[in-house]
């Protein structure tokens, strides 16, 4: 037994199967299955529900039925194993490993290895459009839970040679899957470099999800603002790894993960390029000015009522008045009572089922909206200004950025309710400060905003016609620096 106490395989297969079976001792759905092959004792160990049993019952009938065609256990795997997949192993810590993750394994009296055959197969979610990344234009395909899907989904789009995949697993007890998407002779090899050793550093029981990782390799934990951008759609992984990006996928989660990503890439959707240059320019200086309106118009609208009066034209600063007629608050808790209230609907609506989610968002939003008005808890204008403000916050592609924006948005009417524009000037200021100092795997967060290259300009606040790209970044400080000629 001491072989077997070092992790490599005995050559006597009871001792072997011995081992297996005590390791998994307690586990109803472990299958061993003992056979023979001629006179040569054989075994299969497997996970019940995680392996193609169709093809494990064909595989066992050529190997029961065949056995003439062997003169030693030497022969099995050339001239009797008819699966395309088989590896032979003799680490057996190696080798549990992949009973855990759906493969079976082939113990033969007389060898001092065993073989690894592909049989997994499990209840997996079929490829569907993504609800979270909806495009008017583009494929309607979306990740999976299962990460050879999601593999097989990027390697459609990108029919490269020098598309590498990296394999590895992260977590001491869940041994999850997880993937390394790049291009070798684009890719960034800087962040390429840092992202594996984050990863190898990353020393924990489990990885349930990519939003696992996310958050143990993101530079800046303390920060609001993602430094990672996340994505169920594989052609924005695609558009990534030729930008130079490297993307992480791990199994059981539909989303993958790319870095580096700076703040204008969470702005852009593939819309955005699937369409004509001149649309796609409007569309997206909307979106900016949309997140730029969901940022400072509560503030501003306490700002101005509770210091600076006196820039309100006087027939506005009537109405406003006339609104606020009987309104027992300031401002300021006005825009906190129903920032507060829109905050909860909107985590209301998304835990309740699809069906009946959006009728009571809907419904709960006028009910909510009317019956402060009538009760004189709010005034009319500021059910407005919450409601432009909920209509343009929804306007960035990328939720996580607008979850940013609601947090920064709280914070400036703090600031604004105290020393009103000074205060809206300062918060702008110090979030300002602290995005140029941000960066994502060695590069900066606002880039390109930040770029001494003009050429970076050409996709930022607006697109121009793609004959233009005839380089990638020049701030992704990639390997190729040409995508076009």
């Amino acid at each position: 037994m001491k072989e077997i106490i070092e992790n490599y395989v005995s050559s006597k297969i009871d001792e072997n199967m011995m081992y297996v079976k005590k390791l998994f001792e307690g586990n109803s759905d472990m299958v061993f299955r003992e056979f023979y092959i001629g006179n040569v004792k054989t075994s299969l160990v497997y996970i019940d529900g995680m392996v193609d049993k169709i093809l494990i019952n064909d595989l066992m009938r050529g190997l029961m039925t065949r056995s003439h065609y062997i003169k030693n256990e030497n022969e099995i795997k050339d001239k009797l194993l008819t699966v395309s997949d088989v590896k032979e192993l003799n680490d057996l810590e190696n080798g549990i490993n992949f009973i855990l993750s759906g493969e079976t394994l082939m113990f033969v009296d007389g060898l001092s290895s065993f073989y690894i055959i592909a049989t997994r197969l499990w209840p997996a979610r079929s490829v569907s459009e993504p609800s979270s990344e909806t495009v008017i234009r583009g494929s309607r395909d979306g990740f999976t839970e299962t990460i050879r899907f999601n593999t097989a989904l990027i390697r459609r789009r990108i029919r490269d040679t020098r598309l590498k995949m990296a394999y590895t697993r992260i977590g001491i007890r869940s041994k999850t899957d997880v993937v390394i998407v790049y291009i070798d002779d684009i890719v960034n090899k800087t962040a390429l470099s840092e992202l594996k050793n984050r990863l190898n550093k990353i020393k924990i029981d489990a990885i349930l999800d990519s939003g696992y990782v996310e958050q143990l390799i993101e530079d800046n934990k303390w920060s609001l603002f993602p430094q990672i951008q996340n994505t169920e759609r594989p052609d924005v992984v695609a558009s990534a790894v030729y930008e130079g990006r490297i993307a992480v996928l791990v199994d059981n989660s539909p989303s993958a993960i790319i870095v580096p990503t700076t703040m204008p890439n969470l702005f852009q959707s593939p819309d955005d390029y699937y369409q004509r240059w001149i649309y796609s320019s409007i569309v997206r200086i909307i979106r900016f000015i949309a997140m730029i309106l969901s940022l400072v118009m509560p503030a501003f609208y306490v700002a101005v009522t509770s210091f600076h009066t006196g820039i309100i034209p006087n027939k506005l600063a009537y109405f406003i008045a006339a609104s606020r007629e009987g309104v027992p608050f300031s401002a300021f808790i006005e825009a906190i009572i129903m920032e507060s209230s829109f905050a909860l609907l909107l985590e209301a609506i998304s835990r309740l089922p699809k069906a009946i989610g959006a009728t009571t968002g809907i419904v709960g939003g006028l009910i909510i909206g009317q019956a402060a008005v009538q009760a004189g808890i709010v005034s009319p204008i500021m059910v407005i200004i919450v409601s432009i403000t909920a209509i343009t916050s929804f306007t960035a592609p990328n939720y996580e950025i607008t979850t940013t924006f609601r947090i920064i948005r709280f914070l400036l009417i703090i600031a604004a309710a105290i020393v009103g524009f000074y205060g809206i000037m300062i918060g702008l200021i110090l979030t300002l400060i602290h995005l140029v100092r941000l960066k994502s795997f060695g590069v900066s967060y606002l880039s390109p905003m930040v770029s001494e290259n003009l050429s970076d300009f050409k996709d930022m606040y607006f697109r121009i016609p793609i004959n233009f790209f005839k380089k990638r970044p020049k701030y992704m400080g990639t390997e190729d620096k040409i995508r076009q000629k």
